[in-house]
Formats: C-alpha cells, sequence, structure tokens
C-alpha cells in the first residue's frame, strides 16, 4: 500500500496565514486515528490529540502542540471536497483486488448535517460498496438542486467496472446507467419497478404468467432473527419480443424473486423483477440480489450506529462531505484489520486496550535543546540512525492501530520523506 502522504499528494492547503501554521499532513493523521478509535467530530479529534500527544509525537513532529477543534472543524470546512474524494482513490489503490464481485450502488442521507438558518438541505451521498470485501470503493456528493439518478454515472465513471456485476435500486434502474456499465465493460442488475413503466408491466406479465416456460428455479431457505425467509430465483433469457418493443441497452435476461416471511405475526410475500446484463443462473441470481443488501447492513448501519453518522452536526460548507469520506477510510482501514470481532469491537481496542498496540522503543530528546523543540523530543530510533533519510516506520517502534501501521509501512513519497526529514532534524 502507499504511503500516507502520497495518498495526499496533491491536496490542496485551504488555510492561510497564521491558520496554517499547523501541519496539513498531520492533522490529516490525527483525524484518521481519531476515528480508527471511535472519535466522531472534530471535538473528539482536538481531545484525542491532547490525551494522546506522547504517542502522537512518536511519529509526528506536533510542533505547535495539540490543536484545537475548532482548528480541525476549520480545515474540514474548507477542504477541496473534489480533492479530497480523488485522495480516496489513490487511498484505495491499496484494496484494487476490491473491483471484482458484486459492486452495490446505493444512497444515504447525512439527516443532522442539514441548517436551518442558511437552508441548507441534508447532505445526500452515493456510494459504491464492494460486497464480497466489505470495501467502500467511491462516494460523491449528489447536487442539492438534483438526486441519485444524476450522481451515479460520475461515480460508476471513477471505478473499473471490468469483471463487475453492479447492482441498483429501482430509483438507479436508467438506461443511461445501463449504458456507461456496459460500455465500462461491467455487468449489471437491477431492480425494476413502476418507474419504468411499461417495462414494468410488460416484465412482471411475462414472469407471472403461468403459461410462461421458466428454467428450474433455485430456492434458498433462512431462519433467522424470529423469522423463516424462503426466496425462490426464476431467470429467463427469453426476451427477444422484449428488446424488439423497449430496446434497454445491454439487456440479456429477466428474473424475478420472490419472497415469503413467515414470522409470529404471520405470513407475507413480495415478489421483485430485475434486469440482468447476462445469463446468471438463477442461483447465482439469487446471490448477487441478496449481496446487494450489504450496502445497507454493512455499510449504512455501520456508519448510522457505529460511527454515530447520523447525529452528526458538522453542517458548514464543505465539512460533513470530507468528514464522511474519512469515515469510508477509517472503515475501510478497520474492514482490513483481520483480528476477531465486530466493528464495534475493534474501535474500542484501538482506543483503550494496550495489546491492540505493539511495543515501541523511544529516545527522550538530548539535554539542551531548547524548549520549543521539546514537544518533539521523543522519536523512532531508526529515523535518528539513518539522519531522517526514510519515511519508513518500524511497526515494533510505533504505536499505532494496526491498520495504520500498515499504511505508513511502504515506500513513501517525496513529501512524506520530507516530512520526517524535518521531524529528525528539529530533534
Amino acid at each position: 500500500m502507499d504511503g500516507f502522504a502520497s495518498c495526499f499528494e496533491g491536496l490542496d492547503d485551504p488555510r492561510t496565514g497564521n491558520a496554517g501554521r499547523h501541519d496539513l499532513l498531520e492533522m490529516l493523521m490525527i483525524a484518521l486515528c481519531t476515528v480508527l478509535s471511535g472519535g466522531e467530530d472534530c471535538t473528539d479529534m482536538a481531545e484525542f490529540a491532547r490525551a494522546k500527544l506522547d504517542v502522537l509525537r512518536g511519529f509526528l513532529r506536533l510542533e505547535h502542540g495539540a490543536r484545537s477543534h475548532d482548528t480541525f472543524s476549520r480545515l474540514f470546512r474548507l477542504l477541496d471536497p473534489e480533492q479530497f474524494r480523488d485522495c480516496f482513490q489513490r487511498f484505495m489503490v491499496g484494496f484494487a483486488e476490491a473491483s471484482q464481485g458484486v459492486v452495490a450502488i446505493d444512497g444515504k442521507v447525512l439527516r443532522r448535517s442539514f441548517d436551518t438558518a442558511s437552508g441548507k438541505s441534508a447532505l445526500h451521498m452515493v456510494s459504491a460498496w464492494g460486497c464480497e470485501q466489505r470495501l467502500v470503493l467511491g462516494q460523491i456528493a449528489v447536487d442539492a438542486k438534483s438526486n441519485e439518478i444524476t450522481a451515479v454515472p460520475w461515480l460508476l465513471k471513477m471505478l473499473s467496472l471490468e469483471g463487475s456485476i453492479v447492482t441498483v435500486d429501482a430509483l438507479n434502474c436508467q438506461r443511461e446507467t445501463a449504458q456507461q456499465v456496459i460500455d465500462q465493460k461491467g455487468d449489471y442488475v437491477m431492480a425494476l419497478k413502476g418507474n419504468q413503466g411499461t417495462l414494468h408491466a410488460d416484465v412482471r406479465t411475462f414472469l407471472d404468467d403461468p403459461q410462461t416456460r421458466l428454467p428450474v428455479s433455485a430456492r434458498t431457505v433462512d431462519a433467522d432473527h424470529g423469522r423463516i425467509e424462503t426466496r425462490t430465483s426464476t431467470v429467463s433469457t427469453d426476451i427477444s419480443w422484449l428488446q424488439a418493443t423497449h430496446r434497454w441497452p445491454g439487456l440479456a435476461a429477466v428474473g424475478k424473486i420472490v419472497r415469503v416471511r413467515e414470522t409470529p405475526g404471520g405470513t407475507t410475500s413480495e415478489t421483485a423483477y430485475y434486469l440482468l446484463s447476462s445469463a446468471l443462473s438463477a442461483e447465482r441470481f439469487g446471490e448477487v440480489v441478496r449481496s446487494h443488501w450489504g450496502v445497507e447492513n454493512r455499510l449504512h448501519w455501520c456508519l448510522d450506529v457505529t460511527m454515530s453518522e447520523d447525529r452528526a452536526r458538522n453542517r458548514m460548507d464543505h465539512g460533513p462531505q470530507n468528514l464522511a469520506i474519512l469515515r469510508h477510510m477509517a472503515l475501510n482501514l478497520v474492514r482490513k484489520e483481520r483480528s476477531k470481532g465486530s466493528l464495534a469491537k475493534k474501535l474500542r481496542r484501538a482506543s483503550s486496550i494496550p495489546s491492540f498496540f505493539p511495543r515501541h522503543k523511544r529516545i527522550e530528546q538530548p539535554h539542551g535543546n531548547s524548549g520549543r523543540n521539546r514537544g518533539a523530543g521523543v522519536i523512532d530510533r531508526s529515523l535518528r540512525s539513518r539522519g531522517g533519510a526514510s519515511p519508513h516506520l518500524d511497526d515494533r517502534r510505533v504505536c499505532l492501530p494496526t491498520p495504520i501501521r500498515e499504511l505508513l509501512w511502504s515506500s513513501g513519497s517525496a513529501a512524506h520523506t520530507r516530512q520526517f526529514t524535518t521531524f529528525s532534524a528539529a530533534c
């Protein structure tokens, strides 16, 4: 994986004058460590910096000490969200394998990011979720005067879709989206509802007609959360008559899934219809549709319940969007951390359990240095012995959560090298 600094190359520092005295990369590192330790907002970042000051000075210079919450808030309000999103995409290069398999596209509103005084509506983000790898692949903010339909094509352009199956809900079942997925050498499975009018009616009539000769269906049964759910999947490639009328881009098959839920309160049934760009087997079709719900259960639910995104009150300027991207970065890092436990447990380990951190060795600053540089007096022995020329960190010496250690343990960029050279020279 590329070094931390290389992920943020090209990110302009929007601060001017005295406001820019705190190093940009150091602030981003503190912010990311805070979210990895369960922090939720800029106040938590400031408290984390004060509480972990000795640890942070083991690998950061922190020339002017801990930052205030206003300093963090100002930074995220002013950062260009387009550039910050590009940084996320460079960050995701380390998870390149995640672009394969099922990619679920879905939107989410940050409920408390509205601002009544200025008339600003809540931020609406659309995310791409790698279902098999459980990683966020990309995200984009919906324009305040538009909706998801216009944002999804821009999001897809950020992704490499070759060999992937893109799943979308009925809102994003659009001709333009289908064509773009095909143009990017991917496949799609699109939920089909009444917003496609006659196409939905024709597919429903065809698949529900008892006289229609359909291939063998696949059935799965799950018993969990006090209910029994039976799902029956059916796919048909007999669609030449349908394409003659509707000419849907790349359409190769249509399918339906019948869900029957048995609960103590009774039995309910629903049928959902889909458009497919490849003739999947009934079993694979059922798996793909089922995996789409991972974007709700493993992304949106975790952001709201574990990371408290819906309670976040950042609402000024670009703050909500930039912090949402930061949460996605932290979520991906935690997902890649291989110890056992839920997301919430891993965040608690990072913040409070010493065994989650490696052993580290530190050298106190020699006597006689000025008080101004005293804050940088704890450094990595390897940096001192190499004259500060290397950006590498020894994970036996630096006290960091495992995902952050892996992010830093790499060949760093020139900017990264300069950062640690300056850090060593100050000591």
